[in-house]
């Protein structure tokens, strides 16, 4: 489906949140600079992962990306490894997920939960990889409705995909996208066995020239970059540019959905499914994730420095730049051209009355007063009393967030000031009619 399509029909179910919105006709104003993966302006984390440069207010609003770097990314009964988007301010040394949502641990695993009347759950990583391999042993979600995705995104939009739909535990939905645009002509399906009761390692694997999908470690499926030249744009309309491992669980089926994407997802949620009844929400299983960083010296794919930033509007591979910026915000007031907006003044806390004094070695972290979704551990049922059924604002805290205060009207980055849209759009376009 046409990814403004699912925008379209989850914000016709309410947003708590009067956001100003951002396309390539539509750019950020300078007061709330940043376009959200989602296509709402703010600040903070809306200038974070996920922020498109192409429709915020300048090429640089956006913080600059982190780099790659080769890692296998496991979890433990902490969650440690994960920074709850209210919590987190763009230092990938900090935290190698970024959440949104609900995640749990059980027995080495994370559960990407989606408890009754939620939108489930997203974690993104922190890092960016420029072309690589990647792979993910898990156990996908099951029901009618219920969707898991493990994807690359890029702030531009170039994507690659699996998705599996609960209804059909046999196949693994593969698809592609360059910034976005969609291409009905781009998915294929890989057929293997119960993808709930059985672990599989999924991957893949992207150079400049070519994407593989393989499963278990057999090929299922390979585009090459060869066959996909735009004439008309005078470029190649394939998937170039760094981009962030994404893994979800999301409500396809959602009865506020448009109706080719409930039909896609297998029908309508039921909440009442087996899997609420007994744990309290639909999970997906994700025993670890594996990034390997693509090894070349310059050019595109090159992760020589720390920072990947875009020098021209057009979003392809020759206009990102390597380079050593800095990545973190010291508030959730920040933007890429004021990153120390909102920065603490530790001389207020320590002598009122004082001034000047140092703030450097501030950490800067989050005022939400929201718990990290990674600190929930073990496998209980998680507490939805609190929920809101009437948007989607993935805020599940039975008192009101009020941690984007400092910064008036503008959409800074709490658990309230972020749209839960993300879990949503987890599996972004969708390639349906």
């Amino acid at each position: 489906m046409r990814q403004s399509a699912v925008v379209a029909a989850l914000l016709g179910a309410g947003s708590a949140f009067a956001a100003a919105t951002c396309s390539l006709t539509k750019k950020c104003p300078k007061e709330s600079p940043c376009c959200s993966q989602y296509g709402e302006c703010g600040v903070g984390a809306y200038c974070l992962g996920g922020c498109d440069p192409r429709m915020s207010f300048s090429l640089d609003s956006c913080t600059p990306e982190p780099v790659c770097k080769s890692k296998t990314m496991t979890f433990d009964s902490k969650l440690s490894t994960i920074a709850d988007i209210s919590d987190y301010l763009g230092d990938p040394s900090t935290a190698e997920w970024m959440a949104q949502g609900e995640p749990a641990y059980y027995n080495g695993n994370v559960l990407l939960t989606m408890p009754k009347n939620s939108v489930g759950t997203v974690l993104a990583t922190t890092e960016y990889m420029w072309y690589g391999n990647v792979k993910a042993k898990f156990k996908t979600s099951r029901g009618r409705g219920v969707v898991t995705a493990f994807i690359l995104l890029s702030d531009v939009k170039d994507e690659i995909d699996y998705e599996f739909v609960g209804v059909d535990l046999e196949t693994a939905q593969t698809n592609w996208y360059f910034q976005g645009i969609p291409d009905y002509n781009n998915s294929g399906n890989i057929t293997l066995s119960d993808t709930f009761n059985n672990y599989h390692t999924y991957e893949i694997n992207w150079t400049p020239d070519m994407i593989q999908w393989l499963v278990d470690g057999k090929v299922g499926r390979t585009v090459y970059r060869k066959d996909h030249w735009n004439a008309t744009s005078n470029q190649w309309s394939f998937p170039q540019t760094p981009a962030r491992v994404q893994i979800s669980i999301w409500p396809g089926g959602l009865a506020s959905n448009a109706q080719g994407t409930i039909d896609w997802a297998g029908g309508e949620i039921d909440w009442n499914a087996p899997d609420i009844q007994k744990s309290g929400y639909f999970y997906a299983t994700f025993e670890s994730v594996t990034v390997e960083c693509y090894k070349a010296s310059k050019g595109p794919g090159s992760g020589s420095g720390t920072s990947y930033t875009y020098d021209n509007i057009a979003g392809t591979n020759d206009t990102v730049v390597v380079g050593n910026k800095r990545t973190n915000l010291a508030s959730l007031e920040g933007t890429g051209t004021d990153m120390d907006a909102g920065k603490p003044d530790d001389s207020s806390s320590s002598d009122k009355g004082s001034s000047g004094s140092d703030n450097s070695g501030s950490s800067g972290g989050s005022s939400s007063g929201g718990s990290s979704g990674g600190s929930s551990g073990g496998s209980a049922p998680a507490d939805t009393s609190g929920c809101s059924t009437t948007s989607f604002n993935q805020d599940c805290s039975s008192n009101s967030d009020s941690g984007d205060s400092k910064s008036g009207n503008k959409n800074a980055g709490s658990k309230a000031g972020v749209s839960a849209l993300a879990m949503g759009l987890a599996g972004a376009a969708l390639c349906l009619v």
